[in-house]
């Protein structure tokens, strides 16, 4: 999204919905279900794990939208953290101190009506933490800086473009989650992944390979359901549909669930309106499909990129209302996607 295969020996699962027997870390505040401490208990089973579909949009981190609490978020998705640009030092899209003081007041703002927030690091911009950081040691400090400062218990791994394909980072990240994980027992694990109708690609899965030898305990793996290429012009809530049953088969594969096990660990996030490539348009009607698929799957949570996108373009400046960056390109009321989604 813009900015501005087995596990090892059962060490590893879906832990909002892992099987009996795997062990897990998770947060008994996200929107997923609670997870037990890697190192000592098995994770709940999956007759325990929640039902609810959960609504967790993406938020700037950094500035307030009129739009943010439409739909009555679980969980906000702060977007997003990076490197700035030459060494490990987390900053909110490269440029602002994770600490800043206008930056923390906003996440308490958010967390005011009850809900949680998950900081997001990555993205389609910038320098991801693990390309610039010299160790995983290194790399879980950073991490970790940039979660206490939000005061959050869930990161979510947005990794898509060149740094998907960069081996080494990916190796390096999933040895800092997993330090990470044995400091913080209550550290809840998602991955954000690029996605098309026939499932991840080679290198998502490769990515999730990684995060499995490493033990770390995946809690959801968040496919983005846009931007597939100018060979697909169809339907984009049906592409979501296929893009979700494709992605499920592979959970099932990967870490060794059951059918509703995989449904459960599976999140969806839409572009709304207009997406990146000509001619994909998510709407309103999409949203509401996307939003009644994922409670009959029960899937754990739907987003979409992003807050403050959920409003009508008012005009065709593109400096100034850029259905790329700050409106949806589509006719609606404010706030209307998020009402579809959060059902």
């Amino acid at each position: 999204m813009r900015s501005f295969l087995k596990p090892a020996a059962g060490l590893v699962c879906l832990v909002a919905l892992a099987c009996a027997g795997c062990s897990s870390g998770g947060d008994d505040t996200s929107d997923a279900a609670p997870a037990q401490t890697p190192q000592t208990s098995a994770a709940p089973s999956e007759t325990e794990a929640t039902s609810t579909t959960s609504y967790a949009p993406y938020v700037s981190a950094t500035a307030t939208s009129a739009t943010d609490a439409t739909g009555s978020p679980t969980t906000y998705n702060l977007a997003f953290v990076i490197s700035d640009g030459s060494d490990c030092t987390p900053k909110w899209n490269g440029t602002e101190a994770i600490d800043k003081a206008s930056v923390t007041s906003r996440i308490s703002a958010l967390k005011e009506s009850g809900a949680s927030v998950r900081v997001s690091f990555g993205g389609a911009s910038g320098k991801e933490l693990a390309e610039t950081c010299d160790s995983a040691s290194a790399l879980a400090e950073a991490y970790g800086e940039a979660l206490d400062a939000a005061g959050s218990t869930q990161a979510d791994f947005d990794i898509e473009g060149d740094t998907l394909t960069d081996s080494d980072s990916v190796a390096l990240r999933s040895e800092a989650i997993a330090l990470l994980q044995k400091e913080r027992s209550d550290l809840n694990v998602s991955f954000t992944l690029p996605v098309m109708p026939s499932g991840l690609d080679a290198d998502s899965l490769a990515l999730l390979e990684s995060a499995n030898d490493n033990s770390v305990a995946v809690s959801t793996v968040n496919i983005m359901t846009m931007n597939y290429g100018t060979s697909y012009g169809g339907d984009m809530g049906d592409y979501a549909e296929t893009s979700a049953e494709a992605t499920h088969d592979q959970l099932e594969d990967v870490f060794g669930l059951s059918s509703e096990g995989a449904w459960q660990g599976l999140a969806l996030t839409s572009m709304i309106g207009d997406n990146d490539v000509a001619g994909e348009t998510f709407t309103l009607s999409d949203a509401a499909q996307v939003r009644e698929f994922a409670e009959e799957k029960k899937i754990a949570w739907v987003s979409m990129w992003s807050t403050f996108r959920d409003q009508q373009c008012s005009s065709d400046d593109a400096d100034s209302d850029n259905a790329a960056t700050n409106c949806s390109g589509v006719t609606q009321t404010s706030g209307a996607f998020a009402e579809a989604l959060a059902g």
